[in-house]
């Protein structure tokens, strides 16, 4: 599924409606340069999610993972900027974390391909312009198309 953005406002809302379609185990991997809007998708992701409000969920770039108490799953938000590939990982906890019951989002998914769980939803976001972004979905096809009618519907 290919999606334009015009904004960061739609592009949280996208996040939103993919966050309300997400359950414990899965896992969301984001990639795309700096400034693509990883980060404005995972902050809808963690809205959809339940994630309350008064948490700010910001990129952990330092931290590299960030824990966030959702409706149903929590949100493991993590964030690969930093490191240099997948052998990198053995530190960060990043194993518990799969099998940790939660949704894992992660930024810079590139950075471990070889690391990335099958079965994973991949967003391949593109700096367009701007404000202007395409992201591309791809995953089970049952669960994609179901967000893809709720989009051209407009939404929940």
């Amino acid at each position: 599924m290919v999606l334009i953005s015009k904004s960061s406002a739609e592009t949280f809302r996208i996040g939103r409606i993919l966050g309300e379609g997400l359950k414990a185990g899965d896992v969301v991997a984001l990639t795309g340069e700096l400034g693509s809007g990883k980060t404005c998708l995972t902050q809808g992701i963690a809205c959809g999610l339940g994630v309350p409000e008064n948490y700010a969920v910001t990129s952990p770039t330092f931290t590299l993972i960030n824990e966030y108490p959702g409706r149903e799953a929590a949100l493991f938000h993590v964030d690969l900027y930093r490191l240099q590939g997948a052998a990198d990982l053995a530190d960060t906890g990043y194993e518990e974390y799969l099998s940790g019951g939660g949704v894992m989002v992660i930024e810079w998914a590139e950075k471990i391909r070889g690391a990335v769980p099958d079965g994973a939803f991949c967003v391949a976001l593109t700096y367009l312009e701007e404000n202007v972004r395409k992201m591309e979905l791809s995953g089970c096809r049952d669960r994609i198309g179901r967000w893809e009618r709720i989009l051209k519907e407009g939404g929940c």
